[in-house]
C-alpha cells in the first residue's frame, strides 16, 4: 500500500495533460485549444505542484482545481478525472474498492461529490500508509 504522502502526480507532465486533452477532443471532434483566461494560470499551478509529495486527497483536489480553472476549451473535467483514475488504477486495489475509489475521485474532480463522498474519500486517503 502506498505511503501517506507521495508524488502522485509526478508522472503527469504538462505535456501529458495537454496530450490527454487533445486525445479526448479528437475523439469527439472538438476543438483542442488553450483558453485565454485559464490556460497559463493552470499550467503554472500544475508545474509548481505536480511533483510535490502530497496526500492522495490533495492530489485529487489539485485535479479538481485545475478542472475548474478551465485551461482548455473542452473536456477539462475528463482530462483531469482521467489522471485521477490512472492514479487509482496504479494503486493495485481489489476490483470493488478500486471501482468505488475511482468513482469518488471522479466525482470530486468533476465538482459533483456530496459531502459524504468527500468525507469517505478523505478517510480513505488518510488511512493510506
Amino acid at each position: 500500500m502506498p505511503t501517506l504522502e507521495r508524488p502522485w502526480l509526478e508522472p503527469f507532465t504538462w505535456d501529458f495533460v495537454m496530450a490527454q486533452n487533445a486525445v479526448l477532443c479528437q475523439a469527439k471532434n472538438a476543438l483542442h485549444k488553450p483558453t485565454s483566461d485559464g490556460h497559463d494560470g493552470t499550467r503554472d499551478l500544475w508545474l509548481s505542484r505536480h511533483k510535490e509529495p502530497m496526500m492522495l486527497f490533495d492530489a485529487i483536489e489539485l485535479c479538481r482545481t485545475c478542472h475548474r480553472l478551465a485551461p482548455f476549451c473542452f473536456y477539462n473535467g475528463n482530462t483531469f478525472a482521467g489522471i485521477a483514475r490512472t492514479i487509482i488504477m496504479r494503486m493495485n486495489l481489489d476490483a470493488a474498492q478500486a471501482f468505488l475509489i475511482r468513482s469518488l475521485a471522479g466525482h470530486i474532480v468533476a465538482g459533483v461529490a456530496s459531502d459524504e463522498e468527500i468525507k469517505a474519500f478523505k478517510a480513505f486517503s488518510d488511512g493510506l500508509g
